[in-house]
């Protein structure tokens, strides 16, 4: 049981990760689909969330690393990352539909 546990969560890892990277080549390959500085900050933001998220999941750290000794700039320092990270995947991910909805259609 735990095998098949894995088994299902390394296919929804390895999902995510095809989704994202494919739409990281539509980000770079393709004319954007949203305003023009969001897709200016997407292209500047995606190469850094991906190394962001998997030095992120393979130390397994926590997303919000806060407690309450931290001071504002190490607060900010933790937190930037993830609200830019968190930006460019709703960004990247938009623009893949946005792209796929006109393909189709």
């Amino acid at each position: 049981m735990v095998g098949k546990n894995k088994e299902i969560l390394l296919f929804k890892r390895l999902f995510i990760w095809i989704l994202y990277l494919f739409a990281g080549l539509i980000l770079y390959s393709q004319k954007g689909y949203l305003f023009y500085s969001f897709i200016i900050f997407a292209k500047v933001i995606y190469p850094l969330s991906i190394f962001w998220l998997q030095i992120r999941i393979k130390t397994k750290e926590n997303f919000f690393p806060i407690d309450s000794t931290m001071t504002t700039s190490q607060l900010w320092f933790n937190l930037l990352p993830v609200f830019a990270s968190f930006i460019t995947v709703i960004i990247t991910t938009l623009n893949l539909f946005l792209y796929l909805t006109d393909k189709l259609i």
